[in-house]
């Protein structure tokens, strides 16, 4: 049932517990202290735009405010951070002004939706998601997020000292965090062997934002 945001008590997320993108707008909120609600798209081969808060590209997620309806993860993050009463030190792409650390939040994004497509092509009967994943295409994005997560295992031990010291919140780490956890979860690449994404890993959980939105699948 489509929502009226002028009469909004408070911002509805729209999303899945399972989806990285939606859990990088929900470490947000919750960082950033803003209340808000929590609505589940329960069918992600749905086709309707209202089923996913309006957002006509069918992707997840959506935050619907009284100030109207915000598409995608950085949209809704920078839109909490407007909401929020806290005076937070966030540090976003745009202020990624040197080569490691820009290249970095680009191959993370990248690999989010590298990730989210070969996740997509395991979709239908055991035969056609395998004869999908067996594809030219599928076997280079593949390749893809294998030598995206070369490259940021390679570097990670150096976001944090080129990352300004007096931030609260970077859209960097959080977005990593919620892609190399995801990769886990949804068993797309085992990451065990990465030792330095696994130390960050561990280090950013402790945060009881990343405790509070643990991946699972909704009922």
């Amino acid at each position: 049932m489509p929502i009226t945001l002028e009469a909004l008590a408070k911002p509805v997320l729209v999303g899945r517990s399972s989806s990285v993108f939606t859990r990088v707008a929900r470490i947000f909120a919750l960082e950033l202290g803003v209340d808000h609600s929590f609505r589940v798209v329960p069918d992600l081969l749905a086709s309707e735009a209202e089923r996913y808060g309006g957002n006509p590209a069918l992707k997840l997620p959506t935050l619907l405010a009284p100030s109207g309806s915000w598409f995608g993860s950085l949209t809704i993050c920078r839109e909490l951070a407007r909401l929020t009463r806290r005076a937070p030190r966030l540090v976003w792409p745009e202020h990624l002004t040197e080569p490691l650390l820009a290249n970095a939040q680009e191959l993370t994004l990248q690999a989010m939706t590298t990730e989210v497509a070969l996740i997509m092509a395991r979709q239908g009967t055991p035969e056609s998601a395998t004869s999908a994943l067996e594809h030219p295409y599928q076997q280079k994005l593949r390749q893809s997020l294998l030598n995206s997560l070369d490259w940021l295992e390679e570097h990670v031990s150096e976001f944090a000292a080129r990352l300004p010291e007096s931030r609260d919140l970077s859209y960097l780490e959080v977005t990593l965090f919620c892609l190399v956890t995801h990769l886990e979860f949804r068993d797309v690449l085992p990451v065990a062997s990465y030792a330095g994404l696994g130390e960050f890993r561990s280090s950013f959980a402790a945060r009881s934002s990343a405790a509070a939105t643990v991946y699972r699948y909704d009922a």
